[in-house]
């Protein structure tokens, strides 16, 4: 039950003199209202004694039908659609901003995320070290194949393994390198990272450098880390392994380097850095006596690698910054004017009256100014509709009102006469009123018609020579031997042809000639001519008439405007011929004016209306037609 006061229908008692029922008046209940929820009434007089109130069920959430309030419509497409525009633009970041926002920072983080690959770069690391590696290497290799190789009594060469330990270990100790050295049976002699004395066999390990304990700093290391981890290049190298008793078998490098070939190789260490390894044979007198394999981690890559990251995120993050500033104003010069115009129109759309103004961007010199003046354009092409449409409506009213009322009065009299004479004078004036109205709305519904039908409708070629001369021919046939002969006067074949409506073009030119038919005298002359003007086709109906009257000639193309002659019967026409003709050559982009014939001394010797249209060479772009059958407007 609705909470809105209650209202009851009463009838005051008839009094005296009264010949009908005096209308109803409403009256406000003004009962007592029972708390509780709005909306219900509480009617427990209604209700019978001894029996419970029932209780009052709770409205689900989950149920919006239930939940919704009593009474409450809910809204229309166009409300929720303004619903939602408004909600959009109360947000902080329109969907227009975040789009060219993150248009922009796209645009240079996907080159920058190019960039911190690194790949080319990378692999000239890795090459420029691993030819350092290779140097030292040979120059290591000479000096074990000099100092290191005993002769045995066979005359058989080979590696002191306790001479070549300290060697390899005093020559590696400058550059901080590993160093390992395999006989020529792979076995393991030496390694650098091993120390073997009285007590047995250390193992030495490079720590890396100290880091600074910094919360956010290990945040963005591992980020930078996982991020590195991901990209492709390291997944590609294999795996270093290292066993506890190690074996040249174990490093195709040094398998290599003990057939007599330096080798090198790459391998990733499992937490995404690199070891980096160069094997070259010791020899003496060219016999390779066994193999000595250098490795270094690829740290210093890494940090180089590390260094040029940053340095083009530290680039990044100011050229992102400055790109978000940019398209902030951007967008901010783009989305608020949009929004301010969008608003306008909600206002034009809600607010009554004509108090609502779109705003003015024509400073602009954009778009955006472009889009405002237009919606301006449209709004006041709206309003200057609407009353045309008002305009419309009281002349209608104000032509069906005369026949009408002369209706009236003739169907009063023709009851109270009973003179039959009078009688059929005045059917005769009920008949010709009624002719008149239908006339009269025939011509109303065609014109109010005309405007959805020429939107709809599709331009088509129109070749008016063809149909000019099929007008003066039908015109011959039908005008009988004492009416106005029609001249056909076409000045060339050429160049011709127009876009448009056939049918309405041909309403216009039926329209015109029959005016000049009723103004012409029964002997004289309709001349029907066609010919360019430049960039248009013109098209002239002349008669012999008495003219226009003076000041009539833009007035005879009003709503309603009727100039007939004298000797014409009232009310034959309704006014609406010439007004329609000018709706549709306007449509289809022309003119149409009128103008009186006066020879040398400014006598008028006729009429003259002239119709302007494009060439179909020089038609708008949004006028031509698409594939579509011609009309036949005859039919």
């Amino acid at each position: 039950m609705s909470a809105e006061p209650e209202f009851r229908a009463s009838r005051p008692e008839r009094g005296p003199g009264r010949d009908s029922d005096p209308p109803l008046v409403a009256k406000r209940d003004s009962g007592p209202r029972a708390p509780g929820l709005d909306g219900i009434r509480a009617l427990d007089s209604d209700r019978p004694a001894g029996k419970a109130k029932p209780e009052a069920r709770r409205p689900e959430a989950a149920d919006p039908d239930i939940a919704k309030p009593p009474g409450k419509r809910e809204p229309d497409a166009a409300t929720k659609a303004a619903i939602r525009r408004r909600r959009r633009r109360r947000r902080r970041l329109s969907p227009l901003t975040r789009r060219i926002l993150a248009l922009n920072v796209l645009a240079i983080a996907i080159p920058v995320a190019g960039l911190l690959y690194l790949g080319d770069y990378r692999d000239d690391l890795v090459k420029s070290q691993l030819a350092g590696l290779r140097t030292q290497a040979e120059l290591f290799a000479g000096a074990l194949g000099t100092s290191g190789v005993v002769t045995g009594p066979l005359g058989e060469e080979k590696i002191l393994p306790e001479t070549t330990r300290h060697t390899v270990r005093r020559l590696v100790d400058v550059s901080k390198v590993r160093a390992r050295l395999f006989d020529s049976d792979g076995i393991l002699l030496a390694d650098s990272f091993k120390l073997v004395g009285p007590s047995g066999q250390v193992d030495i390990e490079v720590l890396p450098p100290q880091e600074q304990h910094n919360l956010f700093g290990n945040l963005v290391a591992d980020i930078y880390d996982w991020v590195i981890a991901q990209m492709p290049g390291n997944r590609r190298m294999p795996l270093y392994r290292e066993a506890a008793d190690q074996k040249a078998e174990d490093y195709p490098e040094a398998e290599r380097a003990l057939q007599g070939e330096t080798a090198e190789m790459v391998r990733s260490n499992g937490a995404g850095g690199m070891i980096l390894s160069v094997a070259v044979p010791v020899q003496r007198y060219r016999q390779v006596l066994g193999a000595l394999m250098v490795s270094t981690d690829g740290r210093e890559i890494e940090d180089s690698l590390r260094r040029v990251r940053l340095g083009i995120l530290k680039v990044f993050a100011v050229a992102a910054a400055i790109t978000t500033l940019l398209s902030l104003y951007l967008a901010g010069t783009i989305a608020r004017p949009i929004h301010r115009l969008a608003e306008a129109a909600d206002r034009v759309r809600r607010v009554p009256g004509r108090q609502v103004a779109i705003p003015d961007f024509g400073k602009r010199k954009d778009e955006i100014g472009d889009l405002a003046e237009a919606l301006r354009d449209m709004t006041n092409a709206l309003w200057q509709r609407m009353d045309a449409i008002e305009r419309f409506a009281a002349d209608v009213a104000h032509e069906i009102k005369n026949p009408l009322t002369s209706l009236r009065s003739a169907v009063e009299t023709v009851a109270r006469i009973e003179d039959p004479v009078q009688q059929k004078k005045l059917m005769g004036i009920i008949l010709d009123d009624v002719q008149r109205l239908n006339r009269l709305i025939t011509d109303i519904s065609d014109a109010s018609r005309l405007d959805a039908e020429l939107s709809r409708a599709e331009s088509e070629p129109i070749d008016l020579p063809r149909l000019l001369q099929a007008l003066a021919d039908l015109h011959e046939n039908t005008i009988g031997q004492e009416g106005p002969r029609l001249v056909l006067d076409i000045a060339e074949r050429q160049g011709l042809e127009v876009m448009g409506i056939e049918s309405r073009l041909v309403q216009v030119l039926r329209n015109l000639i029959a005016n000049a038919v009723s103004f012409s005298p029964p002997d004289g002359r309709i001349r029907l001519a066609c010919g360019r003007q430049g960039d248009m086709v013109r098209i002239l109906v002349e008669d012999g008439g008495p003219g226009i009257p003076p000041g009539k000639l833009e007035a005879i193309f009003e709503r309603f405007y009727s100039e007939r002659p004298k000797a014409e019967k009232f009310g034959a026409h309704s006014g609406l011929g010439l007004s329609i003709s000018k709706q549709i050559v306007e449509a289809q982009g022309g003119r149409i004016w009128a103008e009186n014939i006066e020879d040398a001394h400014g006598e008028i010797l006729g009429a003259r209306f002239v119709i302007l249209l494009p060439a179909r060479e020089h038609q708008p772009r949004d006028r031509q037609p698409r594939d579509r059958q011609s009309r036949d407007w005859q039919r």
